[in-house]
């Protein structure tokens, strides 16, 4: 993930401020960002993302001539963010692609004869905890790279459904208490909340060019409280 030393991984709170669209316009941030680009060609070859992230960034947008790459693409989308056009986008995209949602109603529904896409359907909230189990036992995904928004990430962390992070820190302070961060979701209240923050193990600390870090921590998702 990438984010600002405050922790913001969005420049606002309205779907026109976006890091990828915004911080190459900002000098002293611009020069260094492709070096975030470079290491998220390392991740897994599977990619978990949500619906209004991908709309977010232009999904929705007609393309023209999209090649498929090796990399396939798991997107939760309830509202639905994406339309008829996102989807057959990742249809064309992605070596699998697999919609994750409780929406009766979402498009995606119908495609679901295409070779390529699967739909995975759940009746009222999703279960993550299963849905990863049907990712890992049916579609055999072992590993995935999570690229979603904040309150998702505060979900699956919560789950203890995240291993490991890899952030990428912007020599930025973006601000603003409704701007999303790497963690949003409900807050901590209550001395038995404390159980839900998890200790991180720092495995690697890279200092990159002009001024970006690169953090790698392990998950300890078994928090035990004194």
């Amino acid at each position: 993930m990438l984010m600002s030393v405050d922790g913001k991984i969005s420049t606002g709170n309205i779907d026109e401020r976006d890091v990828d669209k915004d911080f190459p316009k900002i000098i002293g941030i611009k020069d260094g960002l492709k070096q975030y680009y470079e290491i998220e060609k390392t991740t897994d070859l599977f990619s978990m993302n949500s619906g209004k992230v991908m709309a977010k960034i232009g999904s929705n947008i007609k393309k023209e001539n999209v090649s498929k790459i090796s990399v396939s693409f798991i997107i939760i989308d309830n509202k639905p963010h994406l339309n008829h056009i996102g989807i057959e986008y990742f249809i064309k995209l992605s070596k699998g692609f697999y919609l994750v949602t409780n929406n009766r109603n979402h498009p995606a529904f119908e495609y679901k004869n295409e070779e390529n896409f699967h739909i995975i359907y759940y009746e009222n909230k999703i279960d993550f905890v299963d849905l990863f189990d049907k990712l890992k036992n049916k579609y055999g995904i072992k590993s995935m790279t999570i690229q979603t928004g904040g309150t998702l990430n505060s979900i699956l962390l919560r789950e203890k459904l995240i291993d490991k992070i890899s952030i990428v820190i912007a020599p930025a302070l973006i601000g603003g208490k409704e701007t999303s961060t790497l963690i949003d979701g409900e807050s901590l209240q209550t001395f038995d909340d404390l159980k839900k923050i998890k200790a991180l193990k720092l495995i690697e600390n890279k200092t990159l060019m002009d001024s970006y870090i690169n953090l790698k921590y392990e998950i300890m998702n078994e928090t035990k409280i004194e």
